[in-house]
């Protein structure tokens, strides 16, 4: 008898040992490649942390590419699967007369993610106080850019006419800049705001994404052809992002900034807190993957407003929300 137990429980061994490898074969990895790290994309580092993704049987494979236009490159050269960036990105493509047009499947962020921040501590804030300024803006063509020169219109501020503004700095030196003696204003994207505030570099004044309304500001996109060929696995990807932004949206700042601290290192857990809870209270975070038509028309009028859109896109050209209408079932 305790031979044939023996046997069973080797056997059992085996099988399981077996299963195991197959599962493991079974896992289907993904390339992402992100336009930068923030603690603006927390419900994608939640998923990454909570283990949403493996759960789907997806291994996400990420990669900061820093810049809407090397993602773009990175994407189109099958240098990744998916691409997280601004949903302009796809239009520019598009325009080019892309013959495997670059489609947006699920929504990450639903508004701006930058702040504008004054060199000097301000009292009573108002828009009218740029004017005669040097704003030191972003990269001419990106979201915060186009996101920036919409929202100084509405306060009845020509970006041209009434203030000196710079867009020649690159993305990544903006805050370099404007920390050595650039500008009397500038618009970023924390942590840098809230870390500029605690030294004394800078104070904010005032939100771009509560200012300029509803956009899809940050997407998951891919080529058209990637997602016919992996329907299924875009489709647990969608649906572990679900269960992100679900957790995300139940609890609180505190706990989400120690689920994703490990993506920052760097940065103190209290100003991961304090940042998440910025964003949290002014509906960054989108609370389900779905892209609705609304927002789309609304980035174009920004682009238009801008003078950067190339041409009018068709919502249903370059949105895809099939994904993200299951992952909600």
């Amino acid at each position: 008898m305790r031979k044939w137990g023996l046997l069973f429980a080797l056997m059992a061994s085996l099988l399981f040992s077996l299963f195991a490898c197959s599962s493991k074969e079974e896992m289907k990895t993904l390339r992402v490649a992100e336009v930068t790290r923030s603690i603006f994309y927390a419900p994608q580092y939640v998923a990454l942390a909570k283990g949403f993704f493996e759960d789907e049987g997806i291994k996400v494979d990420l990669t900061t590419t820093w810049g809407g236009d090397k993602t773009m490159t990175t994407l189109l050269s099958d240098g990744a699967d998916i691409a997280l960036v601004g949903s302009e990105t796809s239009i520019y493509v598009y325009s080019q007369g892309a013959n495997d047009p670059i489609i947006n499947f699920a929504q990450l962020t639903q508004t701006d993610g930058t702040f504008l921040v004054s060199r000097n501590k301000v009292e009573n804030f108002s828009w009218d106080q740029l004017k005669g300024s040097t704003f030191l803006g972003q990269r001419k063509g990106g979201m915060p850019q186009m996101v920036g020169e919409y929202v100084l219109k509405k306060h009845n501020i020509d970006p041209q006419k009434d203030l000196t503004l710079i867009q020649n700095v690159e993305f990544a030196n903006i805050a370099n800049a404007f920390a050595s003696g650039t500008g009397d204003y500038v618009q970023l994207f924390e942590p840098t705001a809230s870390i500029f505030e605690q030294e004394g570099k800078g104070y904010i004044v005032a939100s771009f994404g509560t200012e300029s309304g509803r956009v899809p500001y940050t997407t998951f996109m891919a080529k058209q052809s990637f997602l016919k060929e992996n329907e299924k696995d875009i489709e647990k990807f969608t649906r572990a992002l679900y269960k992100a932004q679900q957790w995300v949206q139940t609890h609180d700042a505190k706990e989400i900034a120690k689920a994703i601290q490990p993506y920052f290192e760097d940065t103190d857990v209290a100003l991961i807190e304090k940042v998440v809870k910025r964003y949290k209270d002014q509906g960054s975070y989108a609370t389900d993957p779905i892209l609705d038509e609304e927002e789309w028309n609304n980035l174009q009028e920004i682009m238009e407003e801008a003078k950067e859109l190339p041409k009018y896109v068709d919502y249903s050209t370059l949105v895809n929300t099939s994904f993200a209408k299951k992952a909600e079932q």
